[in-house]
């Protein structure tokens, strides 16, 4: 666990509030990407969030819970006429990393309705409280326990299909430069090509190139924005072919070129 906490923020007061730690530097305009997961669960207010430029903001409500997941452009903030009351938690390590090769986290981030946010908020309330009375142990049995309270239903209830598209894209972001035909990938994750078409579209709303497109261009903006390289090298890194194609595919995705976009002209 990397950091817990509350935040009630009034209607109609800047979000986040003052304090809020340099390293995760957030403004609406901006979004901002983190390298660990983190959940933030709505007590009450609302608010709204996004995953996608371009695609829509969606309203997020008292009782879920957004799943911010690594390495993942997001946004989210309360509303000015209602405010909201919210608990987060941040972590990291090899436990969340299985849980989403397993499909039982997501591989990309998502908004999520919690069956019973009571009981999520006194999981919540022990590990607060277990900051200063109880051991590591302890501490990490309660964060398996609300990862829990928040996945399993899901999990039991996903079907084999949705399984598969949960594989398919973990594949898609961790082969970028190289990744397989859609109809080799349909059969690494063990469906049908059809199936997997409609099933991809159906959970991730993009067709799977479509997908990948999307996957490539937000870790070139990652690399654009917090390495020194050269354009052709970050094109050749996320299977582009040629630093023209990245760029023009680029600025029609984020609507600047790479250049204005690592000068922080945005």
């Amino acid at each position: 666990m990397c950091g817990i906490g509350r935040i009630s923020n009034a209607p109609g007061s800047t979000y986040p509030p003052a304090g809020h730690p340099a390293d995760h530097a957030f403004d609406w305009r901006h979004g901002r990407v983190l390298g660990a997961w983190q959940l933030v669960l709505v007590v009450s207010g609302e608010g709204e969030c996004e995953f996608e430029r371009r695609t829509g903001v969606s309203r997020v409500g008292a009782g879920e819970v957004i799943i911010v997941v690594p390495g993942q452009w997001h946004r989210y903030r309360p509303s000015a006429h209602t405010g909201w009351q919210e608990l987060w938690i941040e972590f990291d390590g090899e436990t969340p990393r299985r849980l989403t090769e397993a499909g039982i986290l997501p591989a990309r981030g998502e908004m999520r309705p919690i069956s019973s946010p009571e009981a999520v908020a006194d999981l919540w309330a022990a590990l607060l409280r277990g900051l200063d009375e109880t051991g590591p142990a302890e501490l990490a049995a309660h964060m398996l326990k609300l990862l829990g309270q928040i996945t399993t239903n899901d999990a039991v209830r996903e079907t084999p299909a949705a399984r598969a598209v949960r594989r398919a894209t973990n594949i898609l972001e961790e082969r970028l430069h190289d990744p397989p035909s859609m109809p080799e990938l349909a059969r690494e994750v063990g469906i049908g090509y059809a199936v997997f078409r409609r099933e991809f579209r159906k959970r991730t709303g993009l067709a799977p190139r479509r997908h990948l497109l999307q996957l490539r261009l937000e870790r070139a903006r990652r690399l654009i924005g917090n390495t020194p390289l050269r354009l052709d090298a970050i094109a050749e890194q996320v299977g582009f072919s040629s630093a023209f194609h990245l760029s023009a595919a680029f600025k029609n995705r984020f609507g600047v070129a790479p250049a204005v976009w690592r000068k922080g002209g945005f």
